[in-house]
C-alpha cells in the first residue's frame, strides 16, 4: 500500500498521507518517491486549481525513518558523504517543486508536525493546524544530535529571522498550535471539522503565492544580528552545544539568513558531515535504532506470546498505583491491593486525577476514562488475585515485608502466575527466597512517575526462567515501555550509574565546591535536573536510609562515607528535602525551588578558587561511565545497546552522547581511559579505569562495530 495517494475532487488535489501500519507518518524514501509522483501528477492536470497536503491519520508526522538515512549512506558505497549530500539535494528539489508550483499548495495538519513533517509543511505556501491541545509542532533534531535538513533551518531563518528561529532551532522547542499561530510557524488555526474545508477553500483562492524569500524580501531583522550573535555564544554552553550539530546548525543559520539558495546548500553540506560525526551516530542508533529493536523484542527468549490478562498489583502507594494506571490504560484488568480500603482507594484516586486532567485538556473524552478506571478494582483481600497471570509488588523496600506479600499473593493465585518485584535495589535473589516458584519470579523496576518514564528494568535471578522474562518484557510491551534485561546485582544496572553520580555531587559538596556550580555543571552535561535537586526530589532521609543499607550489606567494600557525611550532615539540619520544603534547596510557601540554601556555604567551607566546569563535569561524566563499564564487565549488563537506552531514557545521561557505550566510542577509550587515570591521580581509586576499558584503550577496542 502506498504511503501518499491522490484524491482529486472540484478542482483541488489532496494528498494524503497515510502510512500503512503505523500510528504516525514519518518520511521513508518510498514516501518521497509517492509524494513527488501525487505532486507532479496534480501540477500538471489542468482540472486542479489548488492542492492539499494532509495526512488520514490524528497527526501528519513524527520526523524520518532513519533507514532514509542509512540507505542513503549505503547506495554511495566508499562515498557515504557524497550519498547523503545527493539524497538531500533529492529533497530539496522536491520541496522546492513544491513552493515554487505555480498552483497554491496548502498544509492541514491535523496534529504533531514534527522534524521533516513540519519541513514539508514549511514549503507549503501556506500551513492550516487544527486547535488539537495535544498536538506538538516543532524541528526537535538538535536534541539528537542533529539538526534540521530539509529545508527547515533555512526557511525558519527566512521567515522569522535569525533571533526569533533560534528560540525553535537552537533550543529544539516544541510548542502546541496556539503556540505555533503566536510565533508564526502557521499562519491559520481551525477546529479540526474546519480543518480540511478550510484548506480547500485556500487551495482554491489562490492562497498565498510566492514565498517572502522569492518575492525578494530580506531576512526579517537583517542578515547579521546581535541578539542572535549572543544566543549562538550561549548555545556553546549548553548540553546540546557538545554535539557537533550545534556549530553545524548555526553556520546554516548565518548562511541562511545572507541567502536563500546560501543556506540550503550550507544545510546539505553540513548535515552530511554531521550525520557521519561519531557523536551523532550514536545518539541516533540510541534513540532511533536500539530503542526500536528492544521494544521489538531483540532480547526476548523465543516462546509464544506471554500478553497479561489480568495484573495484580500489590501496595497502592505512588509506585503501585502508577503501575496500575499504565496497565489500565493500555487495556487490562488490574486488582490493585493494599491493607486497608482507604489506601487501595488512595491509588485508584491517582488514576482518577490524571485521567480527568487528560479528560479536562481534550486529550480524552469522559467514556475513555470511565471505561479505564472501571479496569481498576481497588481491593484488600488477597482472594481477588485469583485470576491474575502476572503480579508485581510495590511495597516498601523492606526484604520482610516483601517476603510476607509474597507469601500471600503466591498461596492465592494459579500456580501458572508470574511473580515481579518493583524493587529498586534489592537483589531479586534474595528475595525470590520467600517464593515457592523461584523460577517464576522476576524483578520489573519501574521508573518513577510511572506514567512519564518510558525505561523499565526486568531482572534476571539466578533462577527466573525464560517464561518469566517473556511475561516482563511481553507486559512492558502492553504498556508502551521501553525495557531492558539485566542480570541479577545490587541496584541492578540504571541505580548501580546514578548513585555514583549523585554520590560525586554530595563530594563536590563536601570538598567546598559551590552547590551552584555543581547543579550548573549537572545541566550542562544535559542531565534532566542536577543531582543536588534530584537528591531533594527523592529526600534526604531516604537517601540516609538506602546509604545506611548499602553500607551494611557490603560491610568494607563500602566505599561512600564522605559521600554520605554530607546527606547525614543535612539531615541533621533537619532538611529533609522537598518533603519538608527545605534541603538542599529552599522551598516558598508554594513548593516552588526558591534556590539554594545559603547555609551549604556555612557548612562546608568554600574552595579558593574553585575548580572549572569541565573539571566538575569531567567528574560527574565519568563515574557514571565507569560504572556502566563496570556493569558490562561483570556481566551485569549483556547488551551495550540495552545500557546505553536505559541511560538516556532512565536517567536522562547526557542525550547527545547516545549513552556512555555510545559516548566512549564516540571520544575513543584510549582518550576516555587517559582522563580516568588523570582523576584517579587527583581524586582517587573511584575514578580507576575498569580493565575492560584499560585493554579497549591499549587495543583500539570498540563497544559497537565501526
Amino acid at each position: 500500500m502506498p504511503d501518499f495517494h491522490l484524491e482529486t475532487s472540484d478542482g483541488i488535489a489532496m494528498l494524503i498521507w497515510d502510512q500503512p501500519g503505523r500510528s504516525i507518518n514519518v518520511m521513508t524514501l518510498q514516501g518521497l518517491d509517492e509524494l513527488q509522483a501525487a505532486l507532479g501528477s496534480a501540477l500538471v492536470d489542468p482540472q486542479v486549481r489548488g492542492i492539499v497536503i494532509t495526512s488520514a491519520k490524528p497527526d501528519f508526522a513524527a520526523g524520518m525513518d532513519l533507514n532514509v538515512i542509512a540507505g542513503l549512506k549505503a547506495a554511495s558505497g566508499t562515498n557515504p558523504e557524497q550519498g547523503l549530500m545527493q539524497g538531500f539535494r533529492r529533497m530539496h528539489a522536491l520541496f522546492r517543486q513544491i513552493e515554487l508550483a505555480q498552483k497554491p499548495v496548502i498544509a492541514a495538519l491535523p496534529g504533531t508536525a514534527l522534524g521533516i513533517g513540519l519541513e514539508l509543511a514549511l514549503a507549503c505556501h501556506h500551513i492550516v493546524a487544527a486547535d488539537n491541545a495535544i498536538a506538538k509542532i516543532g524541528l526537535p533534531e538538535l536534541g539528537l544530535g542533529i539538526f534540521p535538513g530539509a529545508g527547515g533551518s533555512t526557511r525558519l531563518v527566512r521567515l522569522l529571522g535569525l533571533k526569533d528561529a533560534a528560540a525553535w532551532l537552537l533550543d529544539a522547542r516544541l510548542t502546541d498550535p496556539v503556540g505555533a499561530l503566536a510565533a508564526g510557524l502557521v499562519q491559520q488555526m481551525v477546529p479540526l471539522a474546519e480543518l480540511l474545508p478550510t484548506a480547500r477553500a485556500l487551495a482554491g483562492a489562490g492562497m498565498g503565492l510566492p514565498k517572502p524569500w522569492d518575492r525578494g524580501e530580506p531576512t526579517p531583522g537583517g542578515a547579521t544580528n546581535p541578539g542572535f550573535d549572543v544566543l549562538a555564544e550561549g548555545a556553546a554552553l549548553r548540553p546540546m552545544g557538545k554535539a557537533p550539530a550545534t556549530a553545524a546548525l548555526i553556520a546554516v543559520m548565518r548562511a541562511a539568513a545572507r541567502s536563500f539558495a546560501e543556506g540550503i546548500e550550507a544545510e546539505t553540506r553540513e548535515l552530511a558531515r554531521v550525520l557521519l560525526h561519531p557523536a551523532a551516530e550514536a545518539s541516533l542508533r540510541t534513540a532511533f535504532i536500539s530503542k526500536s529493536q528492544l521494544e521489538k523484542g531483540a532480547r526476548r527468549p523465543a516462546l509464544p506470546d506471554q500478553s497479561v490478562q489480568r495484573l495484580g498489583v500489590l501496595g497502592a502507594g505512588m509506585m503501585g498505583a502508577g503501575i496500575a494506571h499504565v496497565a489500565a490504560l493500555a487495556g487490562v484488568d488490574v486488582v490493585l491491593l493494599d491493607a486497608t480500603q482507604s489506601a487501595a482507594d488512595r491509588g485508584k484516586a491517582h488514576s482518577a486525577k490524571l485521567l480527568d486532567a487528560a479528560v479536562g485538556k481534550g486529550r480524552m473524552p469522559p467514556a475513555r476514562r470511565d471505561a479505564i478506571l472501571g479496569r481498576i478494582a481497588a481491593v484488600t483481600e488477597y482472594g481477588a488475585l485469583a485470576a491474575c497471570d502476572l503480579i508485581i509488588e510495590a511495597v516498601f523496600e523492606d526484604p520482610a515485608v516483601k517476603a510476607e506479600v509474597t507469601r500471600k499473593a503466591e498461596a492465592a493465585t494459579p500456580a501458572t502466575a508470574i511473580f515481579a518485584s518493583n524493587t529498586s535495589t534489592l537483589p531479586i535473589a534474595g528475595l525470590a527466597r520467600a517464593s515457592v516458584r523461584p523460577e517464576q519470579f522476576v524483578g520489573i523496576h519501574f521508573f518513577s512517575p510511572v506514567d512519564r518514564m518510558a525505561l523499565v528494568e526486568i531482572i534476571r535471578g539466578p533462577l527466573t526462567s525464560d517464561r518469566a522474562v517473556a511475561k516482563a518484557l511481553d507486559f512492558a510491551r502492553q504498556i508502551r515501555k521501553t525495557p531492558i534485561v539485566v542480570n541479577d546485582a545490587r541496584y541492578f544496572f540504571a541505580n548501580r550509574c546514578i548513585v555514583p553520580y549523585l554520590n560525586e555531587c554530595l563530594r563536590l559538596v563536601g570538598e567546598g565546591v559551590a552547590a551552584a556550580l555543581v547543579e550548573e555543571s549537572c545541566r550542562r552535561l544535559g542531565m534532566p535536573v542536577g543531582g543536588l535537586q534530584l537528591l531533594d526530589e527523592t529526600s534526604i532521609d531516604l537517601g540516609v536510609k538506602i546509604a545506611e543499607a548499602s553500607k551494611a550489606a557490603l560491610g568494607a567494600a563500602y566505599t561512600h562515607d564522605a559521600a554520605d557525611a554530607v546527606l547525614i550532615r543535612l539531615l541533621a539540619e533537619g532538611r529533609l528535602g522537598r518533603k519538608n520544603s527545605k534541603g538542599f534547596y529552599d522551598y516558598g510557601t508554594d513548593g516552588r525551588r526558591a534556590g539554594l540554601w545559603d547555609g551549604l556555604a556555612v557548612l562546608w567551607r568554600q574552595l579558593c578558587p574553585q575548580p572549572t566546569t569541565q573539571e566538575v563535569q569531567d567528574r560527574l561524566l565519568l563515574v557514571q561511565v565507569i560504572e556502566a563499564v563496570r556493569a558490562f564487565e561483570e556481566g551485569v549488563l549483556s547488551d551495550v545497546r540495552e545500557g546505553d537506552v536505559a541511560a538516556v531514557l532512565g536517567w536522562g545521561f547526557a542525550p547527545w552522547s547516545g549513552g556512555p557505550f555510545g559516548w566512549v566510542d564516540a571520544v575513543g577509550a584510549g582518550q576516555v581511559a587517559s582522563l580516568c587515570n588523570d582523576l584517579a591521580a587527583r581524586h582517587g581509586p573511584r575514578f580507576v579505569a575498569p580493565a575492560l576499558l584499560r585493554s579497549m584503550a591499549e587495543e583500539g577496542g570498540r563497544f559497537y562495530p565501526a
